[in-house]
Protein backbone atom coordinates (compact mmCIF):
# COMPACT_ATOMS: atom_id res chain seq x y z
CA UNK A 1 0.00 0.00 0.00
CA UNK A 2 1.36 3.28 -1.04
CA UNK A 3 -0.05 6.34 0.84
CA UNK A 4 0.79 9.35 -0.17
CA UNK A 5 0.61 12.89 2.12
CA UNK A 6 -0.31 16.38 0.05
CA UNK A 7 -0.86 19.23 2.90
CA UNK A 8 -4.14 18.02 3.65
CA UNK A 9 -5.44 15.54 1.75
CA UNK A 10 -3.62 12.11 2.26
CA UNK A 11 -3.99 9.13 -0.96
CA UNK A 12 -3.67 5.39 -0.30
CA UNK A 13 -2.78 3.13 -3.12
CA UNK A 14 -3.84 -0.29 -3.02
CA UNK A 15 -0.58 -2.69 -4.23
CA UNK A 16 -2.44 -5.70 -4.83
CA UNK A 17 -5.56 -7.24 -4.27
CA UNK A 18 -6.17 -8.09 -0.86
CA UNK A 19 -5.01 -4.17 -0.12
CA UNK A 20 -7.99 -2.98 -2.72
CA UNK A 21 -10.27 -5.11 -0.77
CA UNK A 22 -9.15 -3.58 2.55
CA UNK A 23 -9.30 -0.24 1.37
CA UNK A 24 -12.90 -1.04 -0.32
CA UNK A 25 -13.57 -2.29 3.10
CA UNK A 26 -12.72 0.69 5.20
CA UNK A 27 -14.10 3.59 2.40
CA UNK A 28 -17.33 1.49 3.16
CA UNK A 29 -17.62 1.72 6.97
CA UNK A 30 -15.72 5.57 6.64
CA UNK A 31 -17.80 6.71 4.17
CA UNK A 32 -22.25 7.28 4.06
CA UNK A 33 -23.11 8.90 1.15
CA UNK A 34 -26.67 9.56 2.59
CA UNK A 35 -25.35 10.91 5.98
CA UNK A 36 -22.23 11.99 7.56
CA UNK A 37 -18.73 10.74 6.90
CA UNK A 38 -17.19 9.01 9.88
CA UNK A 39 -13.39 10.40 11.28
CA UNK A 40 -10.31 8.45 12.02
CA UNK A 41 -8.23 9.38 14.93
CA UNK A 42 -5.15 8.14 15.86
CA UNK A 43 -4.69 5.88 18.57
CA UNK A 44 -1.54 5.18 21.18
CA UNK A 45 1.71 6.12 19.07
CA UNK A 46 3.75 5.45 15.66
CA UNK A 47 7.08 4.72 16.30
CA UNK A 48 8.44 1.70 13.88
CA UNK A 49 11.18 1.12 15.44
CA UNK A 50 9.54 0.10 18.71
CA UNK A 51 6.18 -1.51 16.28
CA UNK A 52 5.19 -0.61 12.74
CA UNK A 53 1.66 -0.13 12.73
CA UNK A 54 -0.60 2.45 12.98
CA UNK A 55 -3.89 2.70 14.50
CA UNK A 56 -6.91 4.27 14.36
CA UNK A 57 -10.30 4.72 16.04
CA UNK A 58 -13.54 4.81 13.94
CA UNK A 59 -15.89 7.27 15.48
CA UNK A 60 -19.26 6.13 15.66
CA UNK A 61 -18.17 2.38 15.64
CA UNK A 62 -19.38 0.05 18.47
CA UNK A 63 -16.31 -1.39 19.72
CA UNK A 64 -16.11 -5.01 20.58
CA UNK A 65 -17.61 -6.98 23.47
CA UNK A 66 -14.86 -6.88 26.44
CA UNK A 67 -14.05 -10.85 27.51
CA UNK A 68 -11.51 -11.57 29.78
CA UNK A 69 -8.57 -14.75 30.09
CA UNK A 70 -7.71 -16.60 33.05
CA UNK A 71 -4.31 -14.19 33.48
CA UNK A 72 -4.75 -12.26 36.50
CA UNK A 73 -3.68 -8.65 37.01
CA UNK A 74 -0.52 -8.24 39.09
CA UNK A 75 -1.13 -5.09 40.64
CA UNK A 76 -3.89 -2.08 39.98
CA UNK A 77 -3.83 -0.30 36.48
CA UNK A 78 -5.58 1.02 34.06
CA UNK A 79 -5.89 -1.13 30.43
CA UNK A 80 -6.56 0.38 27.04
CA UNK A 81 -8.03 -1.28 23.22
CA UNK A 82 -6.17 0.28 21.15
CA UNK A 83 -8.94 -0.78 18.49
CA UNK A 84 -11.66 0.92 19.66
CA UNK A 85 -10.45 3.27 22.51
CA UNK A 86 -12.35 1.73 25.74
CA UNK A 87 -10.18 1.61 28.61
CA UNK A 88 -11.08 -0.16 31.70
CA UNK A 89 -9.70 -0.07 35.56
CA UNK A 90 -8.69 -3.22 36.81
CA UNK A 91 -7.82 -4.42 40.59
CA UNK A 92 -4.77 -6.67 41.27
CA UNK A 93 -6.13 -10.18 41.19
CA UNK A 94 -9.26 -9.54 38.84
CA UNK A 95 -8.95 -11.64 34.76
CA UNK A 96 -7.25 -9.56 32.19
CA UNK A 97 -9.23 -7.79 29.66
CA UNK A 98 -9.57 -8.45 26.19
CA UNK A 99 -11.81 -6.23 23.48
CA UNK A 100 -11.66 -6.44 19.62
CA UNK A 101 -9.85 -9.74 19.80
CA UNK A 102 -6.88 -8.05 21.33
CA UNK A 103 -5.53 -8.15 24.97
CA UNK A 104 -6.20 -4.59 26.23
CA UNK A 105 -2.66 -3.46 27.22
CA UNK A 106 -1.49 -1.13 30.31
CA UNK A 107 -1.71 2.71 29.89
CA UNK A 108 1.63 3.51 31.42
Amino acid sequence: MKIRVDKNVVEFRPGNEEETQSLEVLWRVVVDCMKENKKMVAIGEYIPSKENIARFYIEGIKGGETQFSEEKAAEDNTYLCETCNKYMNIKAGQSLPYCCNRVMVVID
